[in-house]
């Protein structure tokens, strides 16, 4: 919900436990207070977050937030959805696959 009381709709592009990246079909502005509600696999979060300086793409407006607000039970889903995808990304990689930096 917009701070004037409007809605608009985006995608959900990219999520951490700081903010996120919306695919949306027209930029908000730089500074603007929304609400932000979105479902997860863990449950609902919703929040304030403060809209973030906007890039065009093809298809509308790629538009970053930050969080300034967020309940304890949204925090601690947002955390474990955060987490699942970490540790799936994580996944198969053995330690003896990283190499020590050589020193010159």
């Amino acid at each position: 919900m917009l701070e004037d009381g409007g809605r608009a709709r985006g995608k959900l592009q990219t999520i951490s436990v700081t903010g996120g990246l919306l695919r949306m079909p027209k930029a908000l502005e730089q500074g603007d207070f929304v609400e932000v509600a979105f479902q997860t696999q863990s449950g609902p979060v919703h929040g304030m977050a403060e809209m973030l300086v906007p890039m065009r793409a093809t298809d509308g407006v790629l538009q970053p937030f930050r969080f300034v607000a967020l309940g304890d039970d949204d925090h601690r889903t947002l955390r474990m959805v955060v987490d699942s995808v970490t540790d799936r990304s994580f996944a198969g990689i053995r330690s003896s696959q990283w190499t020590t930096p050589k020193q010159v």
